[in-house]
C-alpha cells in the first residue's frame, strides 16, 4: 500500500474516530520542512569532501523557477478543491476525480510525446471504470450526493475539471523537469526545491485558515505528527518513482493501493466494503496487469536526453563492433 493511501487510513482515523482539530495545512507545512531537511541532508552528504553545503544550497534555491511553478500549480489545485466543494457534493466531486488517469496519460502524451498501443488506453480507461465503481460508496450516498446549499453547480464542476487537468500537467510536468531539463539536477536537488517554495503558499493557507478550529499550532497530537512524517515520505517516494518509471505506472501503483487502503480501512475502522467494490476491486487489479503487461510494439519516441545518450553511444562505438561492410566504408 502508498503511503499516501496510508496517509489518508491514517488522517480518517485522526479526524474522523479521535476527532482531532489541528489544521491540515499545518500538517502538510510540517511535511515540506522535514522533505526540505532530509532532501538538504542528501545534498551535503554527496558533495565532495570538503565542499561547504551552503553554498550549493543557495544555488539550488537560485535555480528553482521550474518547481516553484509546480509549487503554483498545486497551490491553485489545493484552491480549486475548495471551490468545487462548495459548489458540488462530495460524491461529484469523487466522480470527476478519477479523470486525473486519462489526463495524466494525455498528458504524457502531449508534453512527452509518448504513444500508447489501444490494448494500454483500453486498460486505463477500465481502470478509471473501475476506481470509479470502488468508490460507489461516496457517490452513491444519499447524505454526500446532495450538492450544498446556494451552490453553483456549474462553477463546481469547472473548477474540479481545472484541477483533474492540472494534476495530470503537474505530473508530467514533474516528470519532464526531471528527466530532461539540461541541468539535469538530482531528485534531491528537485524535492529540495519544489518543498522550500511550496512552503510559502502553505503558510499563506495557514493565515487565511487562520489556524483552523484551535488556532494557530493548536490541536496537535502524535497521530498528526506521523502524518506529517507520512506526507513527506509520500513526496519522496512519489518523486522518486517518477524518477525511476514514469508518471503513468505512479498512477498505476497509486490506484492499485486504493484496493488496500480500503480493506485496511474496512477491518480497523469499520469502513463499508461492499459486493460492488469486491468486483471493482478486482476490475483494477486486472486493468493494471493488463496495461502492465501488454506486449504490443513500443511506439514511444525517445525523450530527448535518452536520445543524445543513445547517439553519443553510437558515436563512441569501436569499429571492431561494426560489420566489415561498414569499416570499409569508414575508414575510406
Amino acid at each position: 500500500m502508498s503511503s499516501k493511501h496510508l496517509f489518508t487510513v491514517m488522517r480518517r482515523y485522526s479526524l474522523g474516530v479521535l476527532r482531532e482539530k489541528y489544521s491540515k495545512y499545518e500538517v502538510l507545512l510540517a511535511a515540506e520542512v522535514i522533505k526540505v531537511v532530509f532532501s538538504a541532508f542528501k545534498i551535503a552528504g554527496a558533495l565532495p569532501h570538503g565542499e561547504q553545503a551552503l553554498p550549493q544550497l543557495k544555488y539550488i534555491l537560485r535555480r528553482s523557477s521550474k518547481m516553484g511553478i509546480l509549487a503554483l500549480i498545486y497551490g491553485a489545485m489545493n484552491i480549486l478543491s475548495f471551490v468545487s466543494l462548495r459548489n458540488i457534493s462530495a460524491g461529484i466531486f469523487t466522480i470527476f476525480a478519477q479523470l486525473k488517469i486519462l489526463t495524466t496519460a494525455v498528458s504524457s502524451s502531449v508534453i512527452l510525446g509518448r504513444s500508447y498501443s489501444w490494448t494500454k488506453w483500453r486498460a486505463l480507461i477500465s481502470l478509471m471504470l473501475g476506481v470509479l465503481l470502488f468508490s460507489e460508496p461516496i457517490w452513491n450516498n444519499a447524505d454526500v450526493s446532495k450538492n450544498p446549499e446556494g451552490g453553483n453547480v456549474f462553477l463546481g464542476t469547472v473548477a474540479v475539471l481545472i484541477e483533474v487537468s492540472l494534476s495530470g500537467f503537474a505530473s508530467i510536468y514533474f516528470e519532464k523537469v526531471i528527466k530532461t531539463d539540461p541541468e539535469q539536477m538530482g531528485i534531491w536537488e528537485r524535492n529540495y526545491q519544489l518543498a522550500f517554495t511550496s512552503m510559502p503558499i502553505y503558510i499563506g493557507f495557514i493565515l487565511w485558515d487562520k489556524g483552523g478550529e484551535e488556532g494557530f499550532g493548536g490541536g496537535w497530537s502524535v497521530t498528526a505528527g506521523m502524518l506529517s512524517l507520512l506526507g513527506a515520505a509520500g513526496g519522496l517516494l512519489v518523486a522518486l518513482s517518477i524518477k525511476h518509471g514514469d508518471s503513468i505506472l505512479k498512477t498505476l501503483a497509486t490506484t492499485g493501493a486504493i484496493v488496500f487502503s480500503a480493506l485496511l480501512d474496512h477491518f480497523v475502522l469499520g469502513g463499508p466494503l461492499t459486493a460492488v467494490m469486491c468486483i471493482a476491486g478486482v476490475q483494477v487489479i486486472l486493468s493494471i496487469c493488463n496495461y502492465t503487461f501488454d506486449v504490443s510494439p513500443p511506439e514511444n519516441k525517445p525523450l530527448p536526453f535518452e536520445k543524445k545518450a543513445r547517439d553519443d553511444a553510437e558515436e563512441a562505438q569501436p569499429l571492431t563492433d561494426l560489420p566489415d561492410e561498414e569499416k570499409d566504408v569508414l575508414t575510406k
